[in-house]
């Protein structure tokens, strides 16, 4: 189903119709009023008629709209810890279009500002950031095995999703033709194969509860290896960083989002990416 653009203000993209589920949108604003107003106060009033907590998406305007804020509950930006509970209370979100008119969504579909997630970062322990991505699936969407669950990692080198996975209790099978850093390959409950992803075969694994892949290589070849492991039946659950080149492979990430029980999202720390996540159980 198509979605049709009513305007567009940087960002923002007001559309018509219901609120669709639109991958690369890192927030949707629901229940969408465009108002007039007459002052700073009047404008605070509408606001407080609509919603508990309110942030500012800045078009223009960006001291008057401060000032708007000033006068109703904050939605403050903060930084989360890995897995910590994240507040279930929607937040408003407002933008002035002008001096007299004010655009407002007195709910979002993420109780986060923006739909932007902040980490109190480790910066000791993991060998890059790309473990953010799973610090945020796992935190804000709830998708994660549990301890003692069997998990692999492909294309895991230096290893910082391993990291993750290893440090919420799962027993990994870390798979990359490169070696792991030398403090991740230490850590129990790892297994290392030092080979291809794309030349081991599932059989050759057994039983998995997911399968992780962080893994630089083309959308279409990634839907290849992941419906090798699909068809084998071997595995349960699914997240994947899906990367893309010039242009973007909408063709291939619609494939993924077709498959039963799939869901695709671009992540804050996603960049020219996104993630697809399939579960056993249907998707709520």
């Amino acid at each position: 189903m198509g979605i049709e653009i009513l305007s567009q203000h940087g960002r923002l993209m007001l559309c018509k119709g219901e609120a669709q589920d639109v991958v690369f949108a890192q927030d949707t604003w629901l229940n969408v009023e465009i108002l007039p107003y007459t002052s700073i106060s009047h404008a605070a009033e509408l606001l407080k008629a609509r919603a508990r907590r309110w942030s500012h998406f800045s078009l223009n305007n960006h001291r008057r709209a401060e000032l708007i804020l000033d006068k109703v509950p904050r939605a403050k930006i903060k930084r989360y810890d890995f897995l910590e509970e994240i507040p279930k209370t929607p937040i408003g979100v407002f933008s002035l279009l002008s001096d007299a008119e004010i655009i407002i969504s007195p709910e979002t579909t993420c109780p986060l500002p923006f739909g932007e997630i902040h980490f109190n970062e480790d910066k000791v322990n993991p060998p890059s950031r790309a473990y953010l991505k799973l610090w945020e699936l796992f935190t804000l969407y709830g998708y994660k095995p549990a301890p003692g669950m069997k998990t692999i990692d492909v294309g895991s080198c230096p290893g910082g999703w391993t990291w993750v996975l290893q440090t919420v209790g799962t027993n990994v099978v870390s798979v990359d033709k490169a070696p792991l850093a030398p403090k991740i390959a230490a850590l129990p409950n790892i297994e290392f194969k030092q080979e291809s992803a794309f030349g081991l075969r599932p059989q050759h694994v057994g039983k998995l509860d997911w399968f992780f892949s962080d893994i630089i290589c083309y959308p279409d070849k990634l839907l290849e290896l992941v419906n090798r492991w699909r068809e084998s039946g071997l595995v349960d659950n699914f997240a994947c960083t899906i990367k893309f080149q010039q242009p973007t492979d909408f063709e291939t990430m619609f494939k993924f989002k077709a498959i039963p029980n799939s869901r695709v999202v671009h992540l804050s720390c996603n960049k020219h990416e996104v993630t697809w996540i399939h579960t056993k159980e249907p998707i709520k």
